[in-house]
């Protein structure tokens, strides 16, 4: 299931590379239509290779018009179901040498590719190039920035930068295969699977960022895991087993601990949870998550209530 369209080059001109744009998607035709165009669109002179991975759903490609130099593919994710294993399946099926992730409710801005590109041109030691992003929740827009054009790992360990969004992400593919070893399946239901990969990808050099918004990302006021706590908690557990260096540094385990505390709190495991909030704040005393993640243990406060105003001002919990 392919509609290629490949470049003519003229003679004596230097081809810039072909780049692998990896699109999950799990029955949203219309987002993932745009998604895909948005793609298409892009004003990067290279070849561009749009592969859309069919999660669970029928697969059908989009229809849209695929211009000259842009090869549309559409392949059924055969691993572990969700977004990690639709990833993945992508990464191996693509045939360049960098692969780009973009999610099937956002978008990418026309000239995302030429951006970043230039960047690797720039810095051949970088293996991942992000960009800040625009935030969109259907009434109105918003931009979210990193705090610079450089991101070592200590900044990750120490906030996950929530400017830096995986649609944004363009790798090295060979440093998103054997470098980072692409995206880890075993995470529970895929949360945080973002951040896990650039914890990782960070050891190995620190993320280029191109500090402008050139991703438009779809808030849709409710996180995936509003009402999935526990797997949220579990998820997140996962991370802090995997990368030692989060509970090493105080911030990042009073951060990380509230909000496992808080989703325990959200999902009725209560006794469980204060454990968590009660190290937190002898760490970081002034941390409002866990708190609020106290509240809730003692039933003091609603959880859906807290998520619900967070949402409202673009937050998560």
């Amino acid at each position: 299931m392919t509609v290629v369209h490949r470049p003519v080059d003229p003679p004596g001109t230097a081809t810039p590379p072909a780049v692998t744009a990896v699109v999950p998607t799990h029955r949203r035709p219309e987002l993932m239509r745009l998604a895909v165009q948005s793609i298409l669109d892009q004003t990067y002179p290279g070849l561009i290779e749009v592969i859309v991975v069919f999660d669970a759903c029928a697969p059908e490609l989009p229809d849209v018009v695929v211009p000259e130099g842009r090869i549309l593919r559409g392949v059924v994710n055969e691993r572990v179901r969700g977004l990690a294993g639709a990833r993945n399946t992508g990464i191996v099926a693509a045939e360049h040498a960098f692969v780009a992730f973009l999610d099937d409710d956002d978008v990418w801005m026309p000239d995302k590719l030429v951006a970043q590109m230039a960047v690797f041109d720039d810095h051949p030691e970088a293996g991942l190039v992000g960009s800040a992003m625009q935030v969109d929740d259907g009434r109105s827009t918003h931009e979210r920035l990193a705090p610079g054009s450089v991101i070592t790992h200590d900044d990750l360990v120490r906030d996950r930068i929530a400017g830096l969004h995986s649609s944004s992400f363009v790798f090295r593919r060979d440093v998103l295969v054997d470098g980072v070893g692409m995206i880890d399946e075993r995470l529970p239901g895929a949360y945080g699977e973002d951040y896990d990969v650039l914890l990782t990808a960070s050891q190995l050099a620190p993320v280029r960022v191109v500090n402008r918004p050139l991703v438009s990302v779809r808030w849709s006021g409710e996180s995936f895991f509003y009402g999935r706590w526990a797997q949220y908690a579990a998820g997140l557990t996962y991370l802090l087993d995997k990368h030692p260096e989060l509970r090493a540094d105080a911030h990042a385990s009073a951060r990380i601990g509230s909000q496992i505390g808080f989703a325990l709190a959200a999902a009725g495991r209560r006794r469980e949870s204060r454990t968590w909030l009660r190290s937190a704040l002898r760490s970081r005393p002034l941390t409002v998550r866990a708190w609020l993640g106290l509240l809730i243990s003692f039933r003091l406060l609603s959880a859906s209530l807290v998520a619900r105003l967070a949402n409202l001002v673009g937050k998560g919990v």
